[in-house]
């Protein structure tokens, strides 16, 4: 299997240790941006799309900066090889042109939001099922100079708008795995800001209300919360189901009724053999780019 990398950022290196445990004989090659990047072990370095003329690719994953995926997808579109795209999609809703390219080509896409292969989230897809749900209420609060230890955060592009950051985009888990539950909303309303200590210029809280034919759903996004807390509440009408994502477990009316040892770092793992055996090898279509710019609407719709 050889593998194209376009951004070998710290979320590459996930892809890249999970793509080694499905196949251990991988080649990756690294699209690199200045002749001087530096050599990683078992990786290729290649310097222009040109130089992927004579490489039977299977695949790309793109993972560099939102601000850039368009015109790396561009670029890609005439390889004709499947697209795993890291989450965001896209920094704006200015990209509809490529989306059509993307589809009069025949290119199969992923928009990665390993999320929805996490165990807590697949359990309550299934036990909500018929349920009568009256309200919803989404949290992730983390704080942004831990994510990434030894770099200043105000660097990063999580940090910087221009580089497509803000926690409204940022944390589009959230967003995605609403959506993948509950559907498409009827309405949306959001509140985005930069108010607090970190002092950045993206927005580091965003409050969204999803509203349902019979339910809203309140997510609130936040960069700036130092003991991280990250959690789905669903209240029905005969119970409570309260999802803690970072233990993967799920309550029913604070009783545990499911647990999984594996952790979010598990899903970059099952969410490449899901791209692998079932969007490449049998066509099936699963957060494609169509799909992920609709939820990238609810993002930046009237932003």
């Amino acid at each position: 299997m050889k593998v194209l990398i376009v951004g070998l950022g710290s979320i590459a290196s996930k892809h890249i240790a999970a793509l080694k445990n499905i196949d251990p004989k991988v080649e990756f090659y690294a699209m690199r941006s200045s002749l001087n990047a530096d050599s990683k072990e078992g990786i290729t370095n290649v310097f222009s799309f040109e130089d992927l003329n004579d490489i039977e690719l299977d695949f790309a994953i793109i993972s560099n900066p939102t601000s850039a995926h368009k015109e790396t997808i561009e670029r890609l579109i005439p390889k004709k090889i499947p697209l795993f795209i890291e989450k965001p999609l896209f920094s704006s809703l200015e990209n509809e042109a490529v989306l059509q390219k993307i589809e009069n080509n025949n290119i199969p896409t992923y928009v990665a939001c390993n999320l929805r292969f996490l165990d807590c989230l697949k359990f309550a897809k299934k036990h909500i099922q018929g349920k009568r749900i009256n309200e919803v209420n989404v949290y992730c609060g983390s704080y942004l100079p831990d994510w990434r230890p030894g770099i200043d955060y105000k660097t990063t592009y999580s940090a910087n708008k221009k580089l497509g950051g803000g926690v409204h985009i940022d944390l589009i888990h959230e967003i995605d795995y609403a959506y993948w539950l509950f559907g498409k909303p009827q309405e949306v309303n959001k509140v985005f800001s930069s108010k607090s200590s970190l002092n950045i210029d993206a927005y580091d809280y965003a409050n969204y209300m999803l509203a349902y034919p019979t339910f809203n759903a309140n997510i609130i996004l936040n960069y700036f919360r130092r003991d991280p807390k990250r959690t789905l509440e669903i209240v029905c009408d005969d119970q409570t189901l309260k999802v803690d994502i970072l233990k993967n477990t799920v309550y029913q009316n604070q009783e545990i009724i499911y647990s999984s040892e594996k952790t979010i770092i598990d899903t970059y793992e099952d969410q490449l053999r899901f791209f692998i055996d079932e969007v490449i090898a049998k066509g099936n279509k699963f957060n494609t780019a169509n799909e992920a710019y609709q939820i990238l609407k609810i993002c930046l719709q009237n932003d």
